[in-house]
């Protein structure tokens, strides 16, 4: 098995994973309710830092580290290899449970339908996509249950790579039926796009900026999916300083709101 090289954007995220998390057990813990930790591009649990080439923990190991502990993990991943290295970590722990597969299909089907809210359940979902992987139904879903917190990864590298270009009838379908599955509908080619008139009497489209772009998906996840309160993005840069994903926290409450902006702040630059 190969493992993933992650450089010190992935780590602050993972710090900041780590944060809330430890929080909202605490949180949860307290008051009774039957928690869950979901990581839906779960990788290997280990990865190599770019920085210092050391094998370092990934999300789903942080989540186990945890205390006091979430009642039950569930980890997806669609690569083989890695589901076994997660099956290895999972041994003699009932309380985790892993699957290979598409997390589209497995979170709606058989992950949040068993953390309704009637029966007191909560959870915490990591979306981290490498790229355009994500389902906007999953977002929806989750959002829609009232039961879920969730990081969002918001793909900015593979959208402008891929997707925003300033002739958009250059850009290859698949690329564009890929931003459909993720924004949920085409509505993202009036806000990302403007159109001007030049001297010539000709319209051309204008590309907005990375900040429009994700101030409006911060919108969508609001109106559309239904989170009553989401975070400004925090966006995580290279050591180019270009901005390659923002990182979104969406939540029904308002405690988790203030945490996670407390937790922002850390590395939000001045």
């Amino acid at each position: 098995m190969k493992l993933d090289t992650i450089g010190f954007w992935s780590q602050i995220k993972h710090d900041i994973l780590r944060q809330y998390a430890q929080a909202y057990s605490k949180i949860l813990t307290a008051k009774g309710f039957h928690h869950v930790y979901i990581d839906a591009f779960a990788g290997a649990g280990k990865h190599f830092s770019q920085s210092t080439g050391q094998l370092i923990a990934g999300s789903p190991r942080i989540a186990l580290e945890v205390v006091p502990p979430f009642k039950e993990y569930f980890f997806i991943d669609i690569d083989k290899a890695k589901v076994s290295e997660l099956q290895r970590i999972a041994l003699d722990r009932p309380e985790v449970h892993v699957f290979e597969g598409d997390c589209n299909e497995i979170l709606i089907s058989e992950i949040f339908p068993k953390i309704e809210y009637k029966e007191y359940r909560r959870g915490l979902c990591l979306l981290d996509p490498y790229g355009l992987h994500l389902d906007w139904q999953v977002i929806k879903t989750a959002g829609e249950m009232k039961t879920i917190d969730v990081f969002v990864n918001f793909p900015l590298a593979d959208i402008n790579r891929n997707v925003l270009w300033r002739n958009i009838d250059c850009v290859d379908e698949t690329h564009i039926l890929r931003m459909n599955k993720y924004w949920g509908d085409e509505s993202w080619k009036s806000i990302a796009y403007t159109k001007v008139s030049s001297l010539f009497g000709w319209d051309k489209l204008l590309k907005e900026s990375n900040r429009t772009i994700a101030k409006a998906f911060r919108a969508r996840l609001i109106e559309a999916a239904g989170f009553k309160f989401v975070s400004k993005p925090l966006p995580m840069r290279n050591s180019r300083d270009s901005i390659i994903y923002y990182l979104f926290f969406a939540s029904q409450q308002q405690v988790a709101q203030k945490i996670i902006r407390d937790i922002f702040k850390k590395y939000m630059r001045q």
